[in-house]
């Protein structure tokens, strides 16, 4: 007769998951991030991340990635560039935080959220206008305004009308000019 089966603590890591210290395989990464596989790669071409090596054609990666990647989708989601975030990262790489790009990204994102809370607020209003028409009520025409940015440069002749271009065509061949860059 054999030993009863002693049952796993709720907390035990599944049957195909890694130990702590054990490379990942690029499909328990995604499992584990949530991220697809593409991005991974993808990230990998930019630089932000790097295999440890290889099982068979399956990229294998430190279990610190997690991490890398979480750092990265946090700043992505705080509108970072992939250009910012490589930066973020020292040569060994560990994060290297710099604290003012993270000061001027929030003040950003305040600016941001003014500007969209202003703009929710008269998206309701003109929703529940009493006027009875939009275009008589002042907060909607204030709202058109304020849609278009403001005039530059110089504005073309009345009627619309484009001025024609006098003189030869910047992109055509004489014999003593270069060809045209493709």
């Amino acid at each position: 007769m054999s030993a009863p089966d002693k049952a796993a603590p709720d907390n035990a890591a599944p049957d195909n998951a890694a130990p702590d210290n054990a490379a990942l395989d690029i499909a328990e990464v995604v499992r584990r991030s949530g991220i697809p596989a593409s991005t991974l790669r993808y990230y990998e071409d930019k630089g932000l991340i790097a295999p440890v090596g290889r099982h068979g054609l399956r990229r294998q990666y430190d279990p610190a990635v997690l991490d890398r990647l979480a750092l990265i989708a946090l700043t992505r989601s705080a509108g970072f560039s992939l250009d910012e975030i490589s930066g973020m990262f020292a040569a060994d790489g560990r994060p290297h935080i710099d604290r003012h790009l993270f000061s001027a990204k929030a003040d950003e994102l305040d600016a941001t959220l003014r500007r969209l809370t202003a703009l929710r607020d008269s998206l309701r209003h003109v929703a529940a206008c009493p006027a009875p028409t939009h275009t008589a009520c002042p907060t909607f025409r204030a709202l058109l305004a304020s849609a278009l940015p403001p005039p530059t440069g110089p504005r073309r002749p009345s009627g619309g009308v484009r001025p024609r271009h006098r003189g030869p065509s910047p992109w055509s061949v004489t014999p003593d000019s270069p060809p045209r860059p493709r």
